[in-house]
């Protein structure tokens, strides 16, 4: 007997009538459908191609009321009729086994979105268009000067499908896309990389890609040694978003409150007001940012310590987390901001832009400022040290460069280095203008971001690293 498949908007409205029929007080249903198209190439070869599809749903079922309601979470993939119900049953069981949910609230009540009945939205290999042939141009160009390039291009759309026993019906698609891309010297003996996030790849030039590449290619042709120690470093938007994506993700009311992070006060407490910085300072997110929009409500699978599943499809609005300098918010659901003293909920938002007022040029402005230091392109393999005070470890890795008098004259040996880049908001030396960025670390994961380059005047490189 054939399976039936079920339509997301179905597989809501099944699996609330089914959560009804097993007792449970409460449902929500999220159904995210993905389509994803990538393209990855090596040796200045097309390697490979390829179009996915995925359907993924969370049922969370409510069994009580008031401070005695508890949850049961259950999420799985490619769902069928025969399996929802055993998936809903699963989870109203689980709620039934479950203690009393600490962060339980009325489930979010709302209307049905105007294009909820909408089949899921699609990508395909057409996304490249553009793109692949300005690649194979660069393929062949890297072929001819002895060079190599390897790279991986994504593209993919969510469409989240978000129901509820209290009334919430949203649909909404949202696109991602991202390239990164390492050229190697002939003997590969250098490299270098270059990385861009995108929401549809008309912004995305391989041939400037390959220009920058190349130029830092052309750079490491000396090589110079540099003792470990505190530099005078440029680290371009890609290198800042490596680093301030962590920051943005301690911004943890629970955790501050709790004395479990950099955000704690030692006498107890947040630091919420505090000045982190004497510059002016700007970190914010709003689902609206031009270029990086993102979904404008929460979407929780679980409850953590600034998450509830219980805010499912609440609101979300743009948000200042460190304002003119100064601690401004922290993340909290409704059940955390009720436990921290905050006025109202500032739930998670799945982008950023960092800025410093009055900031302006570029990371080749700010290198040219620079009588003597190091261009730090990018980071990778980055540990919490101590969430106390932020600190980080790390390695960088494709292109350390001496700078001298202004210019580049020079690659130099890998580090290892020891930051914690809420320390380093009160050591910018200067800033330029803030762009869309991509974290070479952690972009795959979190690609809406934007940021400046800075100069910070005593970056710690603790030791040489012998990555490469």
């Amino acid at each position: 007997m054939t399976a039936i498949q079920l339509t997301p908007q179905d597989t809501v409205e099944r699996g609330l009538a089914l959560a009804a029929a097993e007792g449970a007080t409460g449902c929500v249903v999220i159904v995210a459908e993905t389509s994803s198209t990538n393209l990855r190439w090596a040796n200045n070869t097309l390697t490979t191609n390829g179009a996915m599809r995925g359907s993924h749903v969370t049922v969370i079922a409510t069994v009580g009321a008031g401070e005695g309601t508890a949850t049961g979470v259950i999420s799985r993939s490619a769902v069928t009729e025969d399996s929802l119900r055993e998936q809903v049953s699963a989870a109203v069981a689980t709620a039934r086994d479950a203690t009393p949910a600490d962060d339980a609230r009325p489930l979010v009540d709302g209307t049905t979105s105007a294009d909820w009945d909408d089949e899921p939205a699609e990508t395909s290999v057409t996304i490249y268009e553009k793109f692949a042939p300005a690649l194979g141009e660069t393929l062949q160009r890297a072929s001819s000067e002895k060079r190599w390039l390897y790279g991986f291009a994504d593209h993919e759309v969510v469409t989240l499908y978000v129901g509820s026993s209290a009334g919430l019906r949203i649909r909404q698609a949202l696109p991602r896309g991202f390239i990164s891309e390492t050229g190697k010297s002939g003997d590969l003996s250098q490299s270098a990389w270059v990385g861009a996030a995108t929401r549809d790849f008309a912004d995305i030039d391989p041939l400037a890609f390959d220009a920058e590449l190349t130029r830092r290619l052309g750079w490491a042709t000396r090589t110079v040694s540099v003792d470990p120690g505190r530099h005078a470093t440029v680290l371009p938007p890609a290198a800042v978003a490596d680093l301030t994506t962590y920051l943005f993700w301690q911004l943890d009311g629970r955790q501050a409150f709790e004395g479990r992070s950099v955000f704690a006060k030692p006498s107890g407490g947040t630091r919420l007001g505090e000045t982190l910085s004497t510059k002016p300072v700007q970190l914010r997110s709003d689902p609206a940012l031009p270029g990086l929009e993102t979904f404008p409500f929460v979407v929780a699978r679980s409850s953590g310590a600034s998450d509830s599943v219980f805010d499912n499809g609440l609101t979300l609005s743009a948000t200042d987390w460190i304002r003119d300098g100064k601690l401004e918010t922290l993340m909290t659901s409704r059940h955390t901001a009720d436990l921290i003293g905050a006025a109202t909920a500032a739930p998670a938002i799945d982008n950023y832009a960092l800025s410093v007022d009055g900031a302006t040029g570029t990371t080749d402005d700010l290198v040219a400022g620079l009588e003597n230091g190091l261009l730090l392109t990018c980071l990778w393999y980055i540990r919490m040290v101590d969430p106390q005070t932020s600190l980080l470890t790390g390695l960088t890795r494709d292109g350390v460069y001496l700078v001298e008098n202004g210019e580049v004259t020079g690659a130099v040996n890998n580090f290892r280095f020891n930051e914690s880049p809420v320390d380093l908001l009160s050591r910018i030396g200067a800033a330029g203008a803030t762009v869309p960025s991509f974290s070479r670390e952690w972009g795959d994961e979190f690609s809406r971001t934007a940021t400046p380059p800075l100069l910070i005047p005593d970056f710690n490189m603790s030791s040489v690293s012998q990555a490469s």
